[in-house]
């Protein structure tokens, strides 16, 4: 199976090439540079792999929630090189991939969303993967809870550091790492796992998952805060 994947729904940009189990990434942390580097990583990537763009099985896609625009990058491409391809499309959750850097069996996965809210889903070990327990959230800090009092849970992710660490205080997990990024080497690991079960969409049936319901107040709302510091 060979899959390029992306994910640019943070901060952090990311491209990774799946040939069979053997993983290729660029990663960097590159505000406003995501368009800049995708592409010309995954040329790079394919190149280093010996393989050409007709070899691909699918093209794989962090599809959010994050960034709008971050987030609207990876779906355009995605879709763009599957449609010139003729080659299918893996979507997978940018909560989900996240929630891969952690090494728990139940992990509270968070992406700090701006104005005061985080995005949030939990997880929990699933072989390879990981399966969600919840559904994708955005709210305040103090809105987001644990589908169960298990204890031993794991945080991941910004959303830990969004308003001063406050969700981190209240939810006392086991361990948290707030400075986690989701990748795309980890959006390929899942996506392998989705291809194999039968789960690539073609590309016109590709979907952001935006969480908020206006996104033109939310820019809006984001120039404002902007224009207020």
């Amino acid at each position: 199976m060979k899959l390029l994947a992306f994910e640019t729904a943070t901060e952090a940009c990311s491209v990774a090439v799946w040939i069979d189990g053997e993983l290729r990434e660029r990663f960097e942390i590159a505000p406003r540079r995501h368009a800049e580097l995708a592409l010309p990583w995954a040329e790079a990537l394919l190149a280093e792999a010996g393989i050409v763009r007709s070899q691909l099985d699918a093209i794989a896609v962090g599809r959010g929630p994050g960034a709008f625009t971050g987030v609207r990058l990876a779906i355009a491409i995605a879709q763009g090189i599957a449609l010139a391809l003729d080659k299918p499309v893996v979507p997978v959750s940018t909560l989900a991939a996240l929630a891969m850097q952690s090494r728990g069996e139940r992990i509270l996965a968070t992406i700090d969303a701006r104005m005061g809210e985080v995005y949030s889903a939990a997880f929990a070990r699933d072989g390879e993967g990981v399966v969600a327990l919840s559904g994708e959230t955005v709210g305040a800090p103090g809105e987001v809870t644990l589908p169960g009092d298990e204890p031993g849970w794991h945080g991941v992710g910004t959303g830990f550091a969004a308003g001063e660490g406050s969700l981190q205080q209240r939810l006392q997990l086991a361990a948290v790492d707030a400075s986690a990024l989701p990748h795309a080497a980890d959006v390929a690991r899942l996506a392998a796992i989705a291809f194999a079960r039968g789960e690539a969409v073609a590309p016109e049936r590709l979907e952001p998952a935006y969480l908020r319901d206006n996104v033109a107040l939310t820019l809006e709302q984001q120039r404002q805060l902007r224009a207020s510091r």
